[in-house]
């Protein structure tokens, strides 16, 4: 088997993640996220025209006279129409679907919308779910930290059990600032807003993270008392033990989620987008970050 120097070229690695984290990390902090209604309170509508779809300006023009604040409208594929606004009361909602039903007669007279769905969310409810989210992410991280050192409680030399999570949590939160980053630009120079699934998609992420991780911490674990070489080569044997699985696994995972992104629909896009970008970095960062942390830790103790 082909043993790869990992471990050996660890300054490579680090200083690419690095770079990323605080690239991304710093477009996080400077222009921060563009909430969606989840977050903010408002109303998203979306319709579907049976016939001739009208164009954006036609429908915030015939939209106009309603004064629903923040009015933003989106084409989704080919017949359909995302409209977000402010106002939330079904008075509003039912007058916008009045409107948009006579903009689509007045094309066709045989014309009408069909809604596709409605959701509609107050601003105290929104401020309340994104004070959750962060706390939710704080949770599983330290939730996280805390099952890892108790796993490897029993793996004392030549590293502490509590560093494999320190490693490991330095690790998500690699991969956690790195997605966010990256939604960060998207959300400044493409308008794509966050919802409640992103949440949910680092959730995700962050776990799928981990378990690569102990995939290769736990290989580690079963090495160390066989091995007659060092730490550093011990950990590089095991790297390379578990990577063409890790790469496998995600690959085939990456693969799916990039069909949906492709034809899958518009309302599970962008959790299915915060997937794959976490997926990607979550499988760089459990072979080219945590690993290469424990044995920075390892060097340090000497």
């Amino acid at each position: 088997m082909t043993n790869y120097k990992i471990i050996q070229q660890r300054n490579i690695w680090l200083a690419i993640s690095a770079g990323l984290f605080i690239i991304l990390g710093s477009a996080l902090l400077v222009w921060g996220f563009k909430y969606g209604i989840d977050f903010t309170g408002g109303s998203l509508l979306e319709v579907k025209f049976l016939t001739a779809r009208p164009t954006i300006n036609e429908a915030e023009a015939k939209l106009a006279d309603l004064n629903l604040g923040s009015l933003i409208i989106q084409p989704v594929g080919d017949s359909s129409l995302i409209v977000r606004f402010q106002e939330t009361n079904e008075d509003k909602h039912q007058a916008v679907l009045s409107k948009l039903n006579e903009l689509a007669k007045s094309k066709d007279k045989q014309s009408a919308v069909e809604e596709s769905r409605f959701d509609s969310v107050g601003p105290s409810i929104g401020a309340e779910l994104k004070i959750k989210s962060i706390y939710a992410i704080i949770f599983v991280l330290l939730a996280i930290l805390i099952y890892i050192t108790y796993v490897f409680r029993k793996v004392s030399k030549p590293v502490a059990s509590w560093k494999y999570g320190v490693a490991a949590l330095i690790a998500l939160t690699h991969d956690a600032i790195i997605t966010m980053g990256v939604f960060a630009v998207l959300g400044k120079f493409y308008g794509i807003e966050i919802n409640v699934s992103f949440v949910a998609a680092i959730l995700t992420v962050l776990g799928y993270s981990v378990h690569d991780t102990i995939v290769v911490f736990d290989r580690l674990r079963e090495n160390l008392p066989k091995s007659n070489e060092n730490f550093e080569n011990t950990v590089n044997v095991s790297l390379n033990q578990t990577l063409v699985r890790s790469i496998n696994t995600s690959l085939t995972v990456l693969l799916v989620l990039a069909s949906i992104i492709v034809f899958g629909g518009s309302s599970i896009r962008i959790f299915t987008m915060a997937l794959a970008i976490g997926i990607f970095i979550g499988t760089y960062s459990s072979i080219f970050v945590a690993s290469p942390i424990l044995v920075i830790c390892e060097r340090w103790k000497k």
